[in-house]
């Protein structure tokens, strides 16, 4: 479905389709495992531009109108692991009731020492037909109460 000269798939639905291959990619994550990024972004991007390549090829025809670039970009938060009601790296699962804690004290959710949440700035500029071309990007909410916050950035050029 071609929704105009510049945008091969509605906002809307974008958004939808980036929430569902974020869910599928990391909804049974309980929290940040940094060992596990590459493949979710790996789910990400591919599922998200096999979502769009679908959508926005015409009926019948081969192929879509557009070129596609997908980035993915998962960032871990340092919080205190009780903070997200999750057990210690290491220690024994038991309930914690909440406490504020001092960097020296506390740990991120991989158990290492806690030195406060990372800050992220991305920008993207580009040099292109303005009215074919264009970018959308999209945060995932459901990542904050896993520890970390995930990013899609998804670029189309016109054929």
């Amino acid at each position: 479905m071609r929704v105009s000269p510049s945008q091969p798939v509605a906002f809307n639905r974008l958004k939808q389709i980036a929430t569902d291959v974020c869910n599928s990619a990391i909804g049974n994550a309980e929290f940040y495992d940094h060992a596990k990024t590459e493949q979710w972004n790996s789910n990400i991007i591919s599922s998200m531009l096999k979502a769009v390549i679908s959508e926005s090829t015409p009926q019948g025809a081969s192929a879509p109108l557009f070129k596609f670039a997908c980035n993915s970009t998962i960032v871990q938060h340092l919080v205190p692991t009780s903070s997200l009601n999750k057990p210690r790296a290491g220690a024994d699962s038991k309930e914690e009731q909440p406490h504020i804690s001092t960097s020296s004290e506390a740990t991120a959710t991989d158990g290492k020492p806690h030195v406060g949440r990372r800050g992220m700035h991305s920008a993207t500029g580009a040099y292109w037909d303005e009215k074919k071309d264009g970018m959308w990007t999209f945060k995932f909410d459901g990542g904050e109460g896993k520890g970390m916050d995930v990013v899609i950035m998804l670029i189309w050029v016109a054929i």
